[in-house]
């Protein structure tokens, strides 16, 4: 493929990542709340971040973007991140204190184990076109999706050793305060690259 090729396969992988995190969250979300389950509330609530950090990338791929705020907007979205998994950490402490589980995880192994292929596929398309393309922010835009795997490696093992195991009451609780720290790791990372000199737009997880 020529380079024009590529293009228009980084865009096309950008607007699919944008729209698999829009019904990720959306889904997780609902059954997390309905299950009362924070390390699937928490994954839903980050697929929505996620999607601003695509957004960015996007703009930036489509070379409308202004670099100062596009600084700016990276900043703001790392400090959600942050701020998400502080709250993420704080709910799985109450959950922990009241000793309280969800009646099932198997929403959250069910969702995690599609993230996991779907975002597998993303992560894999998503080098391939940094590589083509020379592009650090699509590099950086993979790294963003190699996060989600790892959230949702959390999130299936802490739902399949639950399902497997129902007296392990806090697993829930300890796959969230997991999720929160890798949310807060990606948070800090995005904030650090948007203080970067070296600074290029999009996601900052690859810095």
């Amino acid at each position: 493929m020529n380079q024009a090729d590529w293009r228009r396969r980084a865009l096309w992988l950008s607007g699919l990542t944008i729209a698999y995190n829009l019904v990720e969250g959306l889904v997780s979300m609902a059954f997390g709340w309905a299950d009362d389950s924070v390390a699937l509330f928490g994954f839903g609530a980050d697929s929505f971040i996620e999607v601003g950090s695509a957004l960015l990338v996007l703009w930036k791929l489509l070379d409308h973007g202004n670099l100062e705020r596009e600084r700016q907007a990276t900043r703001s979205i790392g400090w959600l991140f942050l701020f998400l998994g502080a709250g993420i950490a704080g709910g799985a402490l109450l959950q922990l204190t009241a000793q309280r589980h969800p009646p099932t995880t198997v929403p959250g192994l069910v969702i995690s184990a599609l993230s996991l292929s779907f975002m597998t596929f993303l992560w894999r398309a998503k080098l391939q076109a940094a590589k083509a393309l020379d592009s650090a922010t699509l590099e950086a835009d993979a790294a963003c999706s190699l996060a989600c795997i790892q959230l949702s490696v959390v999130l299936f093992a802490g739902s399949l050793l639950f399902l497997l195991a129902p007296a392990l009451w806090w697993v829930d609780a300890a796959a969230a305060l997991g999720l929160a720290l890798l949310i807060g790791k990606e948070g800090l990372g995005m904030v650090r690259a948007a203080r970067s000199q070296t600074f290029t737009g999009g996601c900052g997880c690859g810095h």
